[in-house]
Formats: C-alpha cells, sequence, structure tokens
C-alpha cells in the first residue's frame, strides 16, 4: 500500500499553521495589512520552504511591498519557527505571491461573461 501523505507534505501543513500565527502576531509592520498564508512547498529534504501569500490590497506595488517584508522577516520566522517544531533542520523561508486567486478570478470573470454572451447570442 503507497502512502499519499509523505513527511514533506505533514512538515508543509504544520509549517503553514506555524507561519500564520507569527505573522499575526510576532509581526508588528502596520505595511503588512492583511497577509493570507495560502500554501507551503517543502523540499523533499527539508531544507528549503517556498511560503506562498495572498494580501487583501491587491494593488501590484502593495503586493511587492509586503513580499520584501516577509522575506527581510524570514530569518525571524524561522528562527521562531525552529523554536516550535521538532526538526532536524529548520526549512529556509522563501516567501513568494500567490498569482493562483487572481488567475482563478480572472477566469471565473472570463467564464461568467461568454456564459452571459451565450445566452444574448440564443435570445
Amino acid at each position: 500500500m503507497t502512502r499519499d501523505f509523505n513527511r514533506a507534505d505533514r512538515v508543509a501543513e504544520q509549517i503553514q499553521r506555524e507561519l500564520a500565527a507569527m505573522v499575526q502576531v510576532e509581526l508588528k509592520d502596520p505595511r503588512l495589512g492583511i497577509v493570507t498564508l495560502s500554501g507551503v512547498d517543502v523540499s523533499r529534504d527539508l531544507s528549503h520552504a517556498k511560503v506562498f501569500f495572498t494580501v487583501l490590497n491587491d494593488a501590484p506595488e502593495h503586493r511587492k511591498q509586503v513580499g520584501e517584508i516577509l522575506n527581510r522577516a524570514a530569518g525571524f520566522l524561522r528562527h521562531l519557527l525552529g523554536q516550535r517544531l521538532r526538526l532536524r533542520v529548520t526549512p529556509a523561508l522563501h516567501f513568494t505571491y500567490d498569482e493562483s486567486v487572481v488567475r482563478g478570478t480572472s477566469l471565473s470573470a472570463l467564464i461568467d461573461s461568454a456564459v452571459k454572451s451565450d445566452k444574448s447570442s440564443d435570445e
């Protein structure tokens, strides 16, 4: 029987839960605003973690600023993560903006407009 849920996936979920709490409580930068951690990809050897985030204010300059703030705080967050998780090696954190939410919204709008145009052409 194969295991569908490997260790890297379990570690990624735990990192996402811990980091979400830490970003809300530990980071006091008012420029952050509302940040949501949407996912974590951990390398097989658990040495690197790519953390995907989204922000409420979707302006490109705000996204870039939040990414810079989070990447500057990555060492601090990694230190706190090392204290909370029992891992031999705490992964290096790399924060990346999650484009999938924006892409999904635009695709949904395209589908809605296509359905609307089909209905208007049928009438």
